[in-house]
């Protein structure tokens, strides 16, 4: 039961340290799509420039601070950026879905919030794996 709960205890640890850092990359990302959105684009290409230049932030944070890395540096950077492709493609779908509705037309804040907090389990799982070879 002690191991159990140890490893409950390190698991959520290191959920708070990627909250922590993925909280820096997505100011920085709510940031530059709020900029964005409400001054020269639309909403998905928006998206697609706030949320890569978070991508790179978020990889720095991550390997600094968070992951024990037990990968070649050049592979844990492609994998997070494939993982980050992906991301970047559920996250663009979610902005582009919700637009279509009026509600979230008129509350881009609303919406990139939903589309930050269904993205953001899918990168801890995923950079986990790119950064420590496992997923729990």
């Amino acid at each position: 039961m002690r191991k159990l709960w140890e490893r409950f205890r390190e698991l959520f640890l290191l959920k708070a340290k990627f909250a922590l850092s993925s909280l820096v990359a997505t100011s920085v990302n709510i940031g530059i799509y709020m900029v964005l959105v409400n001054k020269v684009l639309p909403p998905v290409p928006s998206e697609v420039i706030a949320y890569s230049i978070a991508v790179i932030i978020n990889f720095i944070l991550q390997k600094r601070f968070v992951f024990d890395l037990q990968r070649k540096l050049s592979h844990a950077f492609w994998l997070s950026m494939l993982v980050s492709l992906g991301g970047l493609l559920l996250s663009t779908g979610i902005i582009y879905s919700l637009n279509l509705l009026p509600f979230f037309q008129s509350k881009q804040l609303i919406t990139k919030l939903c589309a930050v907090g269904i993205v953001f389990f899918y990168n801890f799982y995923l950079k986990r794996f790119v950064f420590e070879k496992r997923f729990l």
